[in-house]
């Protein structure tokens, strides 16, 4: 069936003389419906832009032409992280091209009329779609956490067609946006594990790291967790799944909003396929984001991917009290956070203990660390899972209390009782 166009959608496709900049978007997001097969676009009441992230100057042309063309974002935008960290740009190790692009990118987002939220966590800076909206957002943490967490419904958007989207106030009207599309296919049953691993904070992004490697894109069920579940844990979950694989939902039963039984999450169907974790799957999927050798050296701790919430950056304060660290760690954060703890002296402890803040950005996607290579620890898949392409370091995983104990001696440190 041919793609369905609404009186108004016509008019802004063919815009030109008063907006090139609005029909230029608009033809592109016509373009990609009709490559999904799409049969009609969807109005949307938000996005969040992945695209201020540097990765070459033909992003910055296209963002700046649509600027120059008269282009405004139609809905609430949020944006990604950029390449630089604006309060602190002596971090960046870029070359002087790459700064420069980079920044200009994060203007140009801004004059579209984008929100400088600078942040992969915009739903814990106060943009958070309600159940049932339809949104089209960038970043595939904040994509899994907004269709699973809320209930909003996204597709995994890239780069500039999210822009796109923003600017239109459209989305093609396929894939998640459509409710039979929201079905869990596969079951994942955890209830056979203990209750101890259950509740401990490295379960979430491991299952997330195993969920996303045996899903793949398909829309899957967690059974037997422990409720209630904290959302910096949800956030850590869909982080890991997004990243070993390309999951843009999943539910949890009795946690997310279109599960609160396993019989809601399969809409009255059957899973396809239902697996039992065990414990010699999770550790290995523990073990592939970087195993540990107690007593191996580490070069660096980074924490903060998605962005750490206040709660993270108090637990960190919490796990740190009378200890100095001996290797650098970096602590990535949005600007709502870091201003928060700014204002509340936490900031200056933190520093005062070795912690180096970084803003607007991230370790994996702007040279910040301080040589090419290197062992890095963490308590985040997402870091884990992209830290070696990424950076060239080996990773190292293990909990928030594991990453604080090595990082103040300078060599792994970690407590496995819980997987024992």
């Amino acid at each position: 069936m041919a793609l369905q166009l609404t009186p108004d959608e016509q008019q802004m496709l063919t815009s030109d003389a008063t907006s090139p900049g609005l029909a230029m978007a608009m033809r592109i997001v016509v373009e990609a419906a009709r490559l999904l097969g799409a049969e009609r676009l969807v109005e949307i009441k938000s996005a969040h832009a992945d695209g201020v992230l540097y990765h070459g100057d033909s992003g910055v042309f296209f963002a700046e032409r649509l600027l120059a063309e008269n282009a405004r974002v139609a809905v609430p935008t949020t944006c990604n992280v950029g390449s630089v960290d604006l309060l602190h740009p002596d971090l960046i190790k870029g070359d002087p091209h790459h700064l420069a692009m980079g920044r200009r990118l994060m203007e140009a987002h801004v004059a579209l009329g984008c929100q400088p939220t600078w942040t992969c966590a915009p739903y814990q800076a106060g943009h958070r779609p309600k159940l049932g909206e339809q949104v089209a957002w960038g970043e595939s943490n904040a994509i899994a956490f907004v269709n699973s967490v809320l209930g909003a419904r996204t597709n995994r958007y890239g780069d500039f067609l999210d822009l796109c989207c923003a600017i239109t106030g459209r989305a093609p009207y396929y894939g998640l946006h459509l409710t039979e599309n929201r079905r869990a296919r596969i079951v994942f049953d955890v209830a056979g594990l203990s209750p101890e691993l259950r509740a401990d904070e490295t379960f979430y992004p491991v299952i997330g790291a195993f969920l996303g490697a045996h899903a793949g894109d398909t829309v899957a069920a967690i059974t037997g967790l422990s409720v209630p579940v904290s959302e910096d844990n949800l956030k850590a979950l869909g982080a890991g799944a997004a990243s070993t694989g390309a999951v843009g939902l999943f539910h949890v039963v009795g946690v997310t909003p279109e599960a609160k039984t396993l019989d809601d999450a399969l809409q009255g169907g059957t899973a396809d396929e239902t697996i039992v974790v065990s414990m010699a799957m999770l550790t290995e999927a523990r073990d592939r984001l970087g195993p540990a050798r107690p007593g191996a050296e580490i070069d660096c701790l980074a924490l903060g991917s998605p962005h750490f919430s206040i709660e993270e950056c108090r637990a960190l304060l919490t796990a740190s009290e009378d200890l100095t660290f001996k290797v650098p760690v970096y602590v990535c954060v949005g600007r709502h956070v870091y201003d928060y703890l700014a204002k509340d002296g936490s900031v200056g402890l933190l520093e005062a203990r070795g912690v180096t803040f970084v803003v607007d950005t991230c370790v994996v996607v702007t040279p910040i660390l301080e040589q090419v290579d290197g062992v890095l620890m963490t308590n985040s898949a997402k870091f884990a899972h992209y830290a070696r392409p990424n950076t060239g370091y080996q990773s190292v995983f293990g909990s928030l209390a594991d990453c604080v104990a090595s990082a103040a001696v300078g060599h792994v440190v970690r407590r496995d009782e819980v997987w024992r």
